[in-house]
């Protein structure tokens, strides 16, 4: 985006619906209009050239690849409303082709048309001395949206007398477009979903479209399904499918390996519940659920406990195990390697992070800032209309960002301030703010000092720049597109290196990287961690000079605790020297190119093969995670099944747990990656963003400005400034030359 861009207000009066999914920048006299999706920047062409843009009208200009597909509905439906198709039948919408008969200047829709699309009452909020010279969207004196001066004159005669028959018409019909109607279909799911009282994300089910589709096809007098069949014969059916997969799944545990991933959460009525997973890189799993109120804290018991499911997914197949980090499980999982010498036990690392982001709210100018932020998004967020004015500002963003973790909310929806930190200032120096009564309550003057002030931008800016490294870390270990454990050791290393070269001065960043350390020291199976590094082609042959001996010895010890036959591990050694050199098929040019392309994972497989013993060791490391955060999903009530008394329903609902739970994780893989558009004051959100959210002093006389129903719908899924897509390999980069990071690395080994 150009440097002298300045964001403009898009108002109520902007009745095409195009305009929700844009951002709008003023360059001197002339408008810009970049695509929320997929960041296109239209320099000239107006609103209607964009609409076509998102409807994917071909040979209009360029089509966007990334808008939602009911975004794209919606801007065809709205295009060819207002549009007369030239061609000789001349299609066109009942309503409006009714409305527009009557007009002698039916002719002139078509070329007048993206100029009614503009509306006229976009303000803008500053004024800046450039202009570009390819836009034709203009600013008049009023300071208002207009086209620019070619053709205005020919066609304002026109136009005038087209207002009463076409822009009524075409208005009335993107309204039922934009605002909806009562449709019928939508009505009756909303009825029923009200009416059991369901989580409403459950409409964000990859399997609620295939339902409507499949009832849809049936015709009107399709049979339900009745209470007892959901509770039998269906129910059944899925339990076998389920399992059915998971047995495919078993065949690639024993090619890859697997870690078993232990979740421990407390029940309403205070019982220990533990869910058991096992991930691979095909698909993460649902084993069962334990009520371990009894046997949390006895070594012995837990121990048991864990060893059972070790023996029942496999020791052959199983790599590590992956707990919490509380003290009872560190003794078991000692015992667990001890019992099984070719295994790891390792505490949860998404977990880890999140307590090196906590140690970071604790410092006291960091948690000051924090808490001036929290007083801008609370009194935001508590009042529709300030709600309302602050998306219209920010082109429909929001300013929190919940994150899959507590603390590393915090972080994430500071970056997102200050990503819009423009847009805030923007508003608050707008005409807007000024007319608005809730600007002059206390709130509204303390959030226009906080957004007004230098010194906590500035202390943002910085926060952001220290953090983020570690928010992109925890990107990595929760990302289901790769396995982490080829990431993990890069990402600390990056994060450190990020944090010295932002604060310069030792006594200055060790206080992070002392916070960092400290946490670190808990993961007590680096040597996972080092050969991940040690065996990702992208690091390993990025690295100058020889590799760290700290990182080598590591391989050793995976080499001796992974691979049991002696002579194997012979073989490894000496394998390990053709990796080291580069030569058979590692040094082929498309070996050397598609070192950054492949996943560790899929490059060992496909050029590894001259070197057997080392792929099939590097394979089981690299298609490994680290984390078990977001695994649980909320909507499950695990713990019903252990309230059930009945030992037959118990049953009957332990396999209804075991079919949701399944569904759900292959959800995770089947769900698009992107970001869903998520609104901050759903029920969902209410756990990691009610500190943001919720106002700790809430009057009766607020209430009158806390009206839901006014607040303007979210449109789809949005873009911020800053770039975007999957960029995990340009953070962590290539390259790793500085010493005192792997010094401080060794240094916390030698510790444990």
């Amino acid at each position: 985006m150009e440097l002298n861009l300045v964001p403009i207000s898009i108002t109520k009066q902007n009745q095409d619906p195009a305009w929700n999914h844009c951002q709008v920048f003023k360059n001197g006299e002339r408008l810009q209009i970049k695509c929320m999706y997929c960041g296109k920047m239209f320099k000239g062409g107006g609103i209607h050239r964009f609409k076509e843009h998102l409807a994917g009208r071909k040979g209009q200009g360029p089509i966007c690849e990334q808008v939602p597909s009911g975004v794209r509905s919606l801007m065809q439906e709205s295009l060819y409303g207002v549009l007369v198709k030239q061609d000789n039948k001349q299609k066109t919408i009942p309503g409006l082709l009714a409305c527009v008969s009557c007009s002698p200047y039916v002719g002139e829709i078509e070329s007048s048309a993206y100029r009614d699309d503009v509306s006229n009452e976009i303000k803008p909020i500053s004024v800046l001395n450039t202009l570009e010279p390819s836009s034709n969207l203009a600013l008049n004196g009023k300071g208002e949206v207009s086209e620019g001066s070619r053709g205005n004159r020919k066609r304002g005669r026109d136009r005038s007398l087209l207002a009463a028959n076409s822009d009524s018409c075409a208005k009335s019909d993107l309204a039922l477009v934009s605002k909806g109607v009562e449709n019928p279909v939508h009505m009756a799911i909303g009825r029923f979903l009200y009416d059991i009282g369901v989580n409403l994300n459950a409409v964000n089910s990859v399997y609620f479209q295939p339902m409507i589709d499949a009832i849809a096809s049936g015709g009107s007098g399709i049979v339900s399904p009745s209470c007892q069949d959901l509770r039998g014969s269906i129910l059944k059916n899925v339990t076998e499918e389920v399992k059915d997969d998971i047995d495919r799944n078993k065949e690639m545990w024993r090619k890859t390996g697997c870690s078993i991933l232990v979740e421990q959460w407390s029940s309403k009525n205070g019982r220990t519940l533990l869910s058991f997973l096992v991930y691979c890189p095909q698909a993460t799993v649902f084993l069962k659920s334990v009520d371990a109120s009894h046997v949390i804290y006895s070594e012995d018991h837990l121990y048991e406990l864990l060893k059972q499911v070790v023996e029942e997914v496999g020791v052959e197949n199983v790599v590590q195990v992956i707990t919490n980090c509380e003290e009872q499980y560190l003794f078991t999982g000692k015992r667990l390697m001890e019992s099984f010498p070719s295994l790891f036990w390792a505490p949860c690392f998404g977990h880890c992070v999140d307590m090196m982001l906590q140690d970071f709210c604790n410092l006291e100018w960091i948690n000051e800032t924090i808490e001036q932020a929290k007083c801008v998004t609370r009194f935001v967020y508590n009042h529709s209309a300030v709600l309302n004015m602050m998306r219209r500002f920010t082109c429909g963003n929001d300013i929190v960002e919940p994150a899959v973790i507590r603390f590393a909310t915090n972080f994430a929806t500071l970056k997102r301030m200050v990503d819009l930190k423009l847009y805030l200032q923007a508003m608050v120096n707008s005409q807007d703010w000024l007319e608005c009564p809730y600007a002059k309550k206390p709130g509204g003057l303390a959030m226009l000092d906080i957004v007004r002030n230098r010194s906590f931008w500035n202390s943002c800016i910085l926060i952001v720049r220290l953090t983020y490294p570690l928010l992109r870390v925890l990107e990595i270990v929760g990302s289901k597109k790769r396995s982490a454990m080829g990431y993990v050791y890069a990402g600390i290393y990056r994060a450190k290196e990020t944090i010295k070269k932002e604060l310069v001065k030792k006594d200055d960043y060790m206080v992070y990287w002392d916070i960092i350390d400290h946490r670190w020291e808990q993961q007590r199976h680096l040597p996972l961690y080092a050969a991940g590094f040690f065996l990702n082609p992208k690091f390993f042959y990025s690295t100058d000079g020889n590799i760290h001996n700290d990182i080598l010895s590591s391989v050793f010890d995976c080499i001796e605790r992974l691979v049991p036959e002696t002579n194997i591990q012979d073989q490894i050694v000496r394998e390990i020297h053709m990796y080291k050199n580069a030569t058979g098929d590692f040094g082929r040019p498309i070996a050397v190119r598609t070192r950054d392309n492949l996943l560790p994972g899929e490059w060992w497989s496909v050029y590894g093969g001259g070197c057997p013993n080392l792929q099939h060791l590097a394979i089981r490391i690299l298609s490994q995670t680290c984390c078990s955060i977001g695994c649980k999903p909320n909507k499950i009530h695990i713990e019903e099944i252990h309230d059930t008394r009945n030992f037959l329903e118990r049953q009957r609902f332990s396999d209804l747990v075991f079919v949701q739970y399944n569904l759900y994780l292959r959800q995770m893989v089947l769900r698009n990656q992107e970001k869903d558009s998520v609104d901050p004051l759903s029920f969902n959100c209410k756990d990691i963003l009610e500190d943001w959210i919720a106002d700790n002093e809430v009057f009766l006389e607020d209430y009158g400005s806390s009206d839901w129903m006014s607040l303007d719908p979210l449109v789809g899924n949005r873009m911020l400034l800053g770039p975007s897509g999957d960029e995990t390999e340009d953070f962590l980069g290539t390259g790793f030359t500085d010493l005192d990071i792997f010094n401080r690395l060794k240094r916390v080994k030698e510790d444990i």
